[in-house]
């Protein structure tokens, strides 16, 4: 297929990077300081495969017509990017890989429905550097159509050019999976918070237990939607059902023990990527979904909507939050003063 990515952030450089090497028809779109650096010096690769120098075409703007565009850009860029190359999107099958559960609305919004795939991306990837990229962890890509209750037949041959870079699992419910990757990256807020990597995060069990008990609240404001959860590959349900159902300090535990194997290498999640990059991050789209969530259906979501102010104020002043400060704002909420038992 001819493909083309566009976001050549994290998730975008490693797809393309990976799918060009493998011979893939693929080329690039990014702003223009990853522009300069691929250009420059290639699209370099290292982490769990090894290191690589991918020489791949990259440009600002699409300068030919896809079969499929792989849509890598963060949420809220999603509008802009399209319409920036919508002569170029005539019949451009457009699969989504984005965080959240807003991405296919937003391209709804430009494209016909009938054009648009979904996908979920289970694989760990870090971008500080234009141009350069770490790969953390292996993991699925969940490829899938939320507009329809069936498996989507143009899956098929999509899957068998993405199969050369991941492993493909075509799902049948996308949506109640995207709604669960929702938890998955909702602990992604802290580790932003604090400045520092997940491992670094995470390996104080005073940090794990907040994360606990954001998917606590998470798990209240789901269930009041009337949201069903739907297991993801290597991820299922019960991770979070029975974590959260294990006292608040063994539960605390088991989750730093977790999160210190996850990679390797520094994983730094994609808000602290962001924010690092100078760019806003896509919280809104994460933890602020459950804060949106909360207000339809009258749940509380008061957790999740203090960290995700205390998200914003780090984007605005550069200045983030030292342990005890996240600790102390977020004691009382859900009773975490007792669950992480002082400071």
């Amino acid at each position: 297929m001819r493909i083309v990515v566009m976001g050549a952030g994290a998730i975008g450089s490693l797809v393309a990077g990976y799918l060009k090497l493998k011979g893939e028809e693929v080329y690039l779109v990014g702003h223009s300081e990853a522009v300069r650096a691929v250009r420059e010096n290639g699209l370099r690769i290292s982490g769990c495969r090894g290191d690589f120098k991918a020489a791949i075409d990259i440009y600002e703007l699409l300068i030919s017509r896809p079969q499929l565009l792989i849509l890598a850009t963060k949420t809220q860029d999603i509008a802009r990017a399209l319409q920036d190359n919508l002569a170029f999107l005539k019949d451009t099958l457009i699969l989504t890989t984005q965080n959240g559960v807003q991405a296919e609305r937003i391209v709804a919004g430009l494209v016909p429905k009938d054009r648009i795939l979904s996908s979920i991306v289970m694989f760990g990837a870090t971008c500080l550097e234009p141009g350069r990229v770490t790969h953390n962890f292996e993991g699925d890509w969940v490829l899938g159509n939320v507009f329809a209750d069936a498996a989507d037949a143009r899956l098929v041959p999509v899957s068998m050019s993405l199969n050369k870079a991941f492993p493909i699992v075509i799902s049948e419910n996308i949506s109640g999976m995207k709604y669960l990757k929702i938890f998955v990256n909702a602990n992604n807020c802290i580790p932003a918070i604090l400045g520092v990597s997940m491992q670094e995060a995470f390996s104080d069990p005073r940090i794990s237990a907040l994360s606990i008990a954001i998917w606590k609240e998470g798990l209240e404001i789901v269930a009041k939607a009337g949201i069903k959860l739907v297991s993801l590959p290597g991820f299922p349900v019960e991770n979070i059902t029975r974590l959260t159902g294990l006292p608040a300090e063994e539960a605390a535990r088991a989750f730093s023990g977790v999160m210190a194997k996850l990679s390797r290498d520094p994983l730094y999640g994609s808000i602290l990527q962001s924010i690092k990059r100078g760019r806003p991050s896509e919280i809104d789209y994460i933890n602020g979904e459950f804060v949106s969530l909360g207000e339809r259906s009258r749940s509380k979501a008061d957790l999740n909507r203090k960290l995700v102010e205390m998200v914003h104020a780090v984007e605005k002043t550069q200045r983030f939050f030292t342990k005890p400060e996240l600790i102390k704002a977020t004691e009382g909420l859900l009773g975490l003063s007792t669950a992480v038992g002082g400071v």
